[in-house]
C-alpha cells in the first residue's frame, strides 16, 4: 500500500535553508552560473587559478620557514624574510580579491561564434537581514570597445522560492535569460 501523505520530491529540486541567507544565495549563484553556462558562455577560471598559485606559494613559504633546517637563533634573517614575504603575497592576494572579483560569482569567455572580445563577469549580492537579491552583468573587461553597459537585476527572492525553500527554477531561469539578453542588446545598441 502507497503512503498518500507523503509529498512527492523532485531529487534535482533545489532547495535552501529559508533562515540562511548563504545557503539562498548559493544556490542562487549557482543557479545563475548554470544558466549562463547554458548560454554558450564557458567558464574563465584563469583568475581562480592566479589566486590558487598565489596560495600554494604562501603555503610553500610557511612550510620552509617551519621545518627550515637550522633552528631559530641562526635562521633569524631567514625567518624574517619568510614572514615578509608571507605578509606581502597575502596583501596581493586581497587585493586581487578586492579589486578584481569584488562580488564576481563568475568570469566567462566569449560564446563561441561571437563578435565580442571580452566575456561577462557576472557577480551577485544578497545583504544580510534582507531578502532583495542583486544579479549584475558586466563586461569582463570594462576597457574593451566591445564592452557592453552593465545590466542589473534586483529582485526578492521570495519570488523564486517557494514556502519550503524550493527553489522554482523557470522563475529564475526567466529572469536570468531577460537580463542576458538586456546585456546582448546593449552590446548591439553600442556598436
Amino acid at each position: 500500500m502507497e503512503n498518500k501523505s507523503e509529498p512527492t520530491v523532485n531529487k534535482n529540486q533545489k532547495k535552501a535553508n529559508l533562515l540562511d541567507h548563504h545557503s539562498i544565495k548559493h544556490i542562487l549563484d549557482e543557479s545563475v552560473s548554470e544558466i549562463v553556462a547554458s548560454r554558450g558562455y564557458a567558464e574563465d577560471v584563469r583568475m581562480s587559478n592566479v589566486r590558487l598559485f598565489i596560495g600554494t606559494v604562501i603555503i610553500a613559504v610557511a612550510l620552509v620557514a617551519q621545518f627550515y633546517k637550522k633552528k631559530f637563533p641562526e635562521n633569524r634573517d631567514f625567518l624574517i624574510g619568510c614572514i615578509v614575504l608571507y605578509v606581502v603575497l597575502n596583501v596581493v592576494l586581497q587585493l586581487i580579491i578586492f579589486i578584481k572579483e569584488k562580488n564576481a560569482i563568475l568570469f566567462t569567455y566569449p560564446p563561441k561564434g561571437s563578435y565580442t572580445s571580452t566575456g561577462l563577469m557576472i557577480s551577485s549580492k544578497l545583504p544580510r537581514f534582507a531578502d532583495d537579491y542583486t544579479l549584475t552583468i558586466a563586461s569582463a573587461d570594462p576597457k574593451s570597445i566591445s564592452a557592453g553597459k552593465t545590466v542589473e537585476l534586483t529582485k526578492s527572492v521570495t519570488k523564486w522560492f517557494t514556502k519550503d525553500g524550493v527553489l522554482v527554477e523557470g522563475l529564475i531561469w526567466k529572469d536570468v535569460n531577460s537580463l542576458l539578453d538586456e546585456y546582448a542588446g546593449e552590446v548591439k545598441k553600442s556598436k
